[in-house]
This record gives structure tokens, sequence and C-alpha cells, in this order.
């Protein structure tokens, strides 16, 4: 095992056991549940490092239509997605204590979160709907540029614009008064944490696709 996968493995292991040992301030409505602070947040902001890494190799793909360029784009929009679903499901556990309900269709960012990981999903989809490699990869390439695109638009712009139940709207603490000293010094290493776990999956998906295409190789 590389060094810094040790480091990262150790990195996150601090900071959980850290997160959830430390008192924190008392914060209106949020309570004890600001702890989720530490898992919810940097799970979004490692979609988004994820989904631009998707990005950067589906237009590399493009431009040389080399089938690498395809692979580490679909490794990367797969690692996304998923920490896309853990940001939905840590919210979904966040309204729960919070807000009374585990869903609610009044909280557009929930809704359009939502959304933005149907688009990928769908995109996972489409995928298997072509058995030529270079078809599946331009096609695959050129929906995933699109689907990139619009989550800035559907996580942060419309919802900005929408009443809200998100930190910063009426009656809810802002992410200023979230983020207390105490909470920033596991906060911010968390999502560094969460960022290098990304890499480490990201590096392990790509091993495990080559493998599998060469074994498909060499039966063939």
């Amino acid at each position: 095992m590389k060094l810094w996968k040790i480091l990262v493995a150790v990195w996150m292991t601090v900071v959980l056991i850290v997160g959830f040992l430390i008192p924190i301030p008392e914060i209106a409505i949020l309570e004890q549940s600001a702890r989720n602070l530490f898992l919810h947040v940097p799970m979004w902001f490692t979609m988004m490092i994820a989904f631009c890494i998707s990005f950067y190799y589906s237009i590399r793909y493009l431009s040389g239509e080399n089938l690498l360029h395809d692979r580490k784009a679909e490794t990367a929009t797969s690692v996304g997605l998923l920490f896309g679903i853990c940001g939905l499901i840590t919210g979904s556990l966040w309204a729960r204590f919070t807000w009374g309900t585990w869903w609610t269709f009044a909280e557009p960012r929930m809704n359009l979160s939502a959304m933005g990981m149907l688009i990928f999903v769908a995109y996972f989809i489409l995928r298997q709907a072509f058995d030529d490699p270079q078809k599946r990869a331009k096609i695959a390439a050129v929906y995933n540029i699109f689907g990139v695109t619009t989550i800035p638009f559907l996580l942060y712009i419309i919802p900005r614009q929408l009443p809200s139940l998100h930190p910063g709207a009426e009656g809810n603490p802002a992410f200023s008064e979230i983020t207390a000293p105490e909470l920033r010094y596991v906060f911010y290493p968390a999502i560094l944490g969460f960022i290098g776990l990304s890499f480490w999956l990201m590096n392990l998906l790509n091993r495990m696709k080559h493998l599998s295409e060469l074994q498909e190789n060499y039966q063939e």
C-alpha cells in the first residue's frame, strides 16, 4: 500500500474520532446534530471535485478519443455519484432531527440535489445502451459534460433564488454560525480527508477496470 493511502486512512480515522468526541457549542435548532457538518458538507465538496475530474477527462476523450480517458471519466463519475448519494442520505438524517421529517418537497436544495444525482444515474444507464466502445465513450462524454455543467445550477444557483430551510434562511442559523471555531478545526480537515478518500477510490476503481479489460482481451 502506498504511503499516501496509509496517510488518508489515518487522517480520516483521527478526524472522525475527534469529530464525534470533542465538545461543540450550543447551536440553535441543530444542537448535537451539528456534528453531521463533518460528514454532510464535505461529501458535497468531494462530489464536486470528482465530477470536475470526470468533466476534465470527458473533454480529454473528445479531443483525442483515448479510451483510457473515458475509463477515468466513468470512474470519477462513479465516485462523485457515490459521495452525492451519501450527501443525500446524511442530509435526510439531518432533516429528520432538525425539520422533523426525512424528506420535504418544500426544500428546493434537497429536491434539486436528488434530481442532479438522477442525471448521473442516467449516465450509467446510457452507457449500457451501446456495445461499441468508441460510440459509447463519445456519447457518454457529451452527456457527462452536460450533466456536470448542470450541477452548480441545481445545487447552488437555483436554490439561492427560492425560499429554503437550509442554513442562512429565515429561522435557521447561517453557515458562519454553524462553523464556529471549534467545528472548523474538524470541518476543514474532514473536507481534505474525504477528498483524499475519493482519490483513493478512483485509483482503486481504475485499476480494477484495467484488470477487467486485460482479462477480457486475454479471453478473446
